[in-house]
């Protein structure tokens, strides 16, 4: 499998009631096919898998294949702290015909690089489908690092990485040492350095609701390969991502979404609701985001 373009890690609605809203996890993904995101990935932690029950995301996996077909990629997640856990998450994508998988550090565990691997091929042999890893320390306590990449190479599954560290050195490694392993942006601000270092797809959060602005600076970059639109559109996007990154990430992503259209609902406790002066902030910030980016596309803007 060959990760190209946009892949969104899709929210899961919640209704006032605290259940899972499936209608409206239907419709956010009907909303991402018609924006032609070249693939959904759910389980991460855009759609709080950490809040849900182990029944909740087997069953949220089978809704999504269910709803998706054979229209988009469908990539499942694994994350989980005991690596018996993330086999059977694993086993489930399995079984609804998932095309590939998101596998993780077990987050608060701290093991070591080898003892990280030894996770990540563990999921492997279980299931035998393509990987996209998901390298993010700053929520699992752990880096993937050199050893661990030499050990996972081991397997040709191992196929891509949402690289989220925001450490460049890693980047570099990736990119140099270890070409087998398609690189994917995982840290928004750093976008258009790795388009320049060869990424040819982008997990971005953002493109829940803001899809076409997404594949927009994906387009530029990888497609078009020119980087003076590719830097004016990113210019436009970083107040975006600035605001992403204040520290109520979801619930931003989850309001974005409701400024859409799209059903979103609250975040699970023991995250709160964005405050009236954060909602307003987030909603200027996306109205001159779209307004400028508009303008970059159709060629009225310079680029």
């Amino acid at each position: 499998m060959k990760f190209e373009g946009i892949y969104t890690p899709a929210i899961t609605p919640i209704g006032q009631d605290g259940q899972i809203d499936r209608k409206g996890f239907a419709a956010v993904l009907e909303s991402l096919i018609e924006a032609r995101v070249h693939g959904i990935i759910i389980g991460g932690s855009t759609g709080e898998y950490y809040a849900q029950s182990a029944q909740e995301r087997f069953d949220l996996a089978a809704l999504a294949k269910h709803v998706i077909g054979s229209r988009l990629p469908l990539i499942v997640g694994t994350g989980a702290t005991r690596t018996e856990d993330s086999v059977a998450f694993a086993k489930a994508a399995k079984e609804i015909g998932a095309d590939a998988i998101l596998v993780s550090s077990p987050p608060y565990a701290l093991p070591t690089e080898e003892e990280n691997a030894i996770h990540a091929l563990t999921v492997d042999q279980a299931v035998n489908l393509p990987i996209m890893l998901y390298n993010y320390p700053a929520r699992m306590g752990v880096m993937m690092g050199n050893e661990y990449f030499s050990r996972v190479c081991a397997s040709r599954n191992v196929v891509a990485i949402k690289e989220s560290s925001g450490d460049m050195a890693n980047l570099h490694l990736l990119a140099r040492k270890y070409p087998q392993i398609a690189l994917s942006c995982g840290w928004d601000d750093q976008a258009l350095e790795f388009f320049a270092w060869g990424a040819r797809s982008w997990v971005c959060a953002g493109s829940n609701f803001l899809p076409k602005e997404h594949v927009a600076l994906y387009e530029a970059c990888v497609v078009e390969k020119n980087f003076d639109k590719g830097r004016a559109i990113m210019t436009a996007m970083l107040p975006l991502m600035d605001f992403l990154e204040c520290g109520k990430f979801v619930q931003s992503i989850k309001h974005g979404c409701e400024l859409a259209g799209l059903p979103a609902g609250p975040v699970r406790a023991p995250l709160g609701p964005l405050g009236a002066e954060e909602k307003q902030a987030l909603e200027t910030i996306i109205a001159t985001l779209k307004h400028t980016i508009a303008q970059i596309s159709s060629g009225t803007s310079h680029a």
